[in-house]
């Protein structure tokens, strides 16, 4: 072709070249090329395959594909959907037997194989090689796990480094993130990698508890401070002496709320409700919330003085959609701990199928709904080997299952209103049935329910 010869598309310029010139791309790719038959069977390979594999194309002829891979890690249920679909298989990590006897990484795509007359020949395997590169991602990323944190993704291991780096100082942390994506968890993080590890980790909702509760919670009370004070009491702050306080949804503190905690911050002390005498406290203070808080600062609802200093550090969780790649890692470390809980003697195995689902599902509610639907999961499978089938009909999309959860709608919207309500409904008033159909945690829920004043028909003032 000449220089200025213009671009045609891929399939055009292999119309127009030698079969001798494919061959040659085939047989010069680094990646190896498994043809395999309508059975799995192995019909040929090129000579990247040939070294990755160890073996000839002729000594690879005629043999199932999964005696290739190591115990368990044939995806054999998904490359016979494969087959049956078209759908190819993108980046699908598992081991193989190398040419020296070893077990060794590869990535495995996949792409349908067709006739000239259109009928199905088979699938057309390309692994690359990538043991060496597994190996040192593994040396070099270091821990999966902080805490009861878990993620490999390197957004998480990003916040993994800054929780490191910012718990042994007593700066004011912010955590931002979705329902369910585990903020208490980070703030637990941040308490126990840092200086005060041995002291306590109080928590508070401040989302579930009136202004003037909220108000006795933090800061104590003195006998006949209100109506039923009927004795002194210490509040959270001084509770928490020597260690952290974890105000958990921040956002939703009242502005005069926000004032006294603002004095608190800056000196160090707390006045008990009905009393004007200081008392001094020594608290790390770490806040959480899943609202956009310069909204908030905009209409005034939050103050802007207060958020500068509630958010010295931020630390902000991806949303699993974000982060899919640590998705079967989670479903390992989380049915480790469902079966711990249900007394059952080992972590139950999750078929292909069922893991593809998992992974390809939005998951509104984060890592909480995925604990959600593989508890689900794990009582209708019995504890052996989960299905597709055993997984929530949020997560496979089946049809007759209940219905559309929150993601995608506008937060406090009427179509909002409308959906949480139908969902109670459907639910009969169970408030966790009803936050598993809509993808959220129970308490984001309640929120809902106390913001839109939802209630059951047959209760007085519905």
């Amino acid at each position: 072709m000449s220089a200025d010869a213009k671009s045609v598309p891929i399939a055009r310029l292999l119309s127009l070249v030698q079969p001798g010139s494919i061959m040659a791309i085939i047989t010069s790719l680094k990646e190896g090329i498994l043809a395999v038959d309508p059975d799995l069977r192995i019909v040929t390979a090129n000579p990247a395959a040939e070294e990755i594999l160890g073996r000839s194309r002729w000594d690879l002829a005629g043999v199932p594909v999964c005696d290739l891979f190591g115990e368990g890690s044939c995806p054999q249920d998904t490359l016979s959907q494969t087959l049956q679909s078209g759908e190819p298989i993108i980046d699908f990590q598992t081991t193989v037997r190398l040419g020296n006897g070893q077990m060794g990484h590869v990535l495995l795509r996949t792409a349908p194989l067709r006739h000239r007359d259109g009928s199905n020949l088979g699938i057309a395997l390309i692994l690359g090689d990538v043991t060496e590169v597994t190996t040192l991602r593994q040396q070099m990323s270091g821990r999966t796990q902080l805490g009861r944190l878990v993620g490999r993704a390197p957004r998480m291991q990003e916040l993994f480094g800054l929780i490191q780096d910012v718990a042994d100082s007593d700066a004011t942390v912010l955590v931002r993130g979705e329902s369910g994506t585990g903020k208490e968890l980070v703030a637990r993080a941040v308490h126990e990698m840092g200086r005060r590890e041995s002291g306590p980790f109080v928590q508070v909702n401040c989302s579930a508890l009136s202004e003037n509760l909220l108000e006795s919670e933090l800061f104590g009370h003195v006998k006949g401070a209100y109506t039923g004070a009927v004795a002194d009491r210490r509040g959270r702050f001084e509770e928490a002496r020597g260690g952290t306080l974890f105000l958990d949804e921040i956002g939703d503190v009242s502005p005069a709320v926000q004032v006294k905690l603002l004095r608190v911050l800056q000196e160090r002390v707390v006045e008990k409700v009905g009393d004007n005498t200081p008392v001094p406290v020594d608290v790390r203070l770490v806040s959480a919330t899943n609202r956009n808080l310069e909204n908030l600062l905009a209409t005034g609802r939050l103050r802007e003085d207060f958020f500068y200093r509630i958010k010295v550090v931020s630390l902000t969780i991806p949303p699993l959609r974000d982060r899919r790649e640590d998705i079967p890692l989670l479903v390992d470390h989380l049915l480790q701990r469902i079966a711990g809980r249900e007394g059952l003697p080992g972590a139950p195995s999750v078929a292909d199928p069922a893991l593809r689902r998992l992974m390809n599902h939005r998951w509104p509610g984060n890592v909480r709904e995925l604990e959600n639907a593989l508890e689900h999961a794990v009582v209708l499978s019995r504890g052996g080997l989960i299905q597709a089938s055993h997984l929530p009909v949020e997560v496979t999309g089946a049809a007759g299952g209940p219905g559309r959860g929150l993601s995608g709608i506008p937060r406090h919207s009427d179509e909002e209103r409308t959906i949480i309500a139908a969902a109670l409904e459907a639910a009969g008033w169970n408030r966790t049935r009803a936050a598993r159909r809509l993808g959220i945690d129970r308490s984001t829920l309640w929120r809902k329910i106390r913001e839109y004043d939802l209630r059951p028909d047959d209760e007085p003032g519905a």
